[in-house]
Parts: C-alpha cells; sequence; structure tokens
C-alpha cells in the first residue's frame, strides 16, 4: 500500500474547513466544509477506503452560509459544529452553531455519488453559539476526550467554554476569559490539549501563540513572535504531552515544546506560493495504517 498514488478528491467550491470525524472507529472519514458566495454551501463527507485506495462520498446541505471552521463531535458522529458567515445590519459576522446529520446519513443508507450530490440533505440545528456580546467567531473546539457536552469558542479576543443541554440543543456558557494588551487582539486558531486532563487550552493570535489552563481560564505561556506573519494554525501532538505544530502566512510549519519556547524544536519551510496550511490526521483502528493524513493547501 505504500506505493499507491495518492487519491485526490475535487470540490465544486473553494473550501478552507476540514475536519476529522473523531468519533467514526470503523472508517477513515474526513468532513469538508464549503464557501461559495452564489450557491448554497455544502458538507463533504469523504470515506477513505484503503484497501481498495478509493474515496466514497455523501453530500449535505449548509444553507447558512460560508464555511469557515469545522468540527466534529467526539462522542457522537453524527454531531458537528460550522462557524460561517452571515450579513447582519451591514455587517458580516462569522457566527457559529451545532448541527446534526440527519438519521438517514446517520443509519448508513448513503445515496449514490451522483444522487448524493444532485439531491443533497440539509443539516438539522441543534443550537446557536450565540455571537451578539463577543463579535465573530475564529473556531469551535470539542473537549477531545469529552462526551460531546463542552465545546470552546474563540469570539474576537475572548475565550468562551460552553456547556451543551438537552442533547446539544442549549448551549449556556460557563466560565470565559479575554486576551487584552495593545491594539485590537483577535484569535484566529486555537487547539483544545488532550493532555492534561483537557484542562489546557493553544491559541494564536496574530504572530504569537499561547496556552491557556480552563480551570482558571488564565494564560500559561506565551510564544511572542511563534512566526514572522500570521499563525493560521495549530495542534497537539496526541502522543507527546508537550509537543505542539504551528503553520502560518510566512509558509513555515514549526514543532515546538511548550516547556522550552525560546525555540522552536524544528522548522519546516514550503514553497512561497502557498499562502496557508492546515493539516489533519484521522486514526484507523482496523488497518495496517495507523494514520490518514490530508493537508489543504490554497495556492494565491
Amino acid at each position: 500500500m505504500e506505493d499507491d498514488a495518492p487519491v485526490i478528491y475535487g470540490l465544486e467550491f473553494q473550501a478552507r474547513a476540514l475536519t476529522a470525524q473523531t468519533a467514526e472507529t470503523d472508517a477513515i472519514r474526513f468532513v469538508v466544509g464549503t464557501q461559495s458566495l452564489k450557491f448554497d454551501n455544502q458538507i463533504h463527507i469523504i470515506d477513505f477506503d484503503d484497501e481498495n485506495n478509493m474515496i466514497n462520498k455523501s453530500v449535505l446541505l449548509h444553507d447558512a452560509g460560508e464555511i469557515w471552521h469545522i468540527s466534529g463531535s467526539p462522542a457522537d458522529k453524527a454531531v458537528l459544529t460550522t462557524c460561517y458567515s452571515k450579513t447582519s445590519e451591514s455587517r458580516v459576522l462569522t457566527c457559529a452553531a451545532v448541527w446534526r446529520m440527519p438519521p438517514e446519513w446517520e443509519s448508513g443508507s448513503h445515496e449514490s455519488p451522483d444522487d448524493s450530490s444532485n439531491n443533497p440533505q440539509t443539516l438539522e440545528l441543534l443550537c446557536h453559539l450565540d455571537n451578539t456580546t463577543h463579535g465573530s467567531v475564529a473556531c469551535v473546539l470539542w473537549e477531545p476526550m469529552g462526551d460531546g457536552k463542552r465545546v470552546i469558542s474563540l469570539a474576537e479576543n475572548h475565550v468562551l467554554l460552553w456547556d451543551l443541554q438537552e442533547s446539544s440543543t442549549k448551549a449556556t456558557i460557563s466560565s470565559s476569559a479575554t486576551l487584552e494588551g495593545k491594539g485590537q487582539l483577535k484569535f484566529t486558531a486555537g487547539k483544545w490539549s488532550p493532555h492534561h486532563n483537557s484542562t489546557q487550552l493553544a491559541t494564536a493570535n496574530d504572530t504569537a501563540i499561547r496556552g491557556w489552563d480552563l480551570r482558571s481560564m488564565s494564560q500559561i505561556y506565551c510564544i511572542e513572535s511563534a512566526h514572522g506573519q500570521l499563525v493560521r494554525d495549530l495542534d497537539f501532538n496526541p502522543n507527546k504531552q508537550y509537543y505542539l505544530a504551528s503553520c502560518g502566512d510566512d509558509c513555515k510549519v514549526k514543532f515546538w515544546d511548550v516547556r522550552h519556547i525560546n525555540e522552536p524544536v524544528k522548522c519546516l519551510e514550503e514553497h512561497s506560493h502557498w499562502s496557508d496550511t492546515e493539516i489533519h490526521s484521522n486514526t484507523h483502528q482496523h488497518s495496517q495504517h495507523s494514520s490518514t493524513l490530508i493537508i489543504i493547501r490554497n495556492v494565491s
């Protein structure tokens, strides 16, 4: 299988949002959200068949708006969150909501690819993560090892911890923190650590990476100039609790040991025409492959 050619899946619309569906343990599955101003946006559910080196897909409608971030529940494979843009009072806001895939899809009765594309089903709205007070939402993060009842949203310069109640149909803020400093500070990305009993969070704003203790909602470390330009995304190593990867508009991927933040452990530099990179992996427990890796590159 190591000599197989890479499998490429094309989308009709532009896409910037991708997540691995970690609650699915019997398949290698990724979920992609599209961005279109003229047409209804879509959620593409992509299953990778590693034995035959091929892709199967399903398509769901997301008519709320362009999808800027997407994340799947770690406990329920049918539940996900999206951050999407909408116009309100002549302003463009990025909102967040919790959705459920339709029962027909959840039961596994997938349509053929042609039927799925021509007659996609619509997601069921469970609740909004109201952002009228805190501004636009950059991303929503599920508690990594949790039961699907806690999420974090990063809105402007606010960290908001939400409790999802009544089967995710109601959301209330249980605690929050604010990023303070000079200028108009704004979160661009974040990742909830799967280590330390899920009590730590890493966030990115401008060129800096910060660590937070969710028990006290206080900052525990700061890498001031982690990248030469905007930090786009970051992720923790699931096997080593202190290691963090980040990528930015400087076209670099850096690996950090958060106990020693003066310099990265390793730095990789890609070609300059790649504006940003997002890395997502998914483990297939019943495969000879330990993981499958998907990289999105937006070419400018």
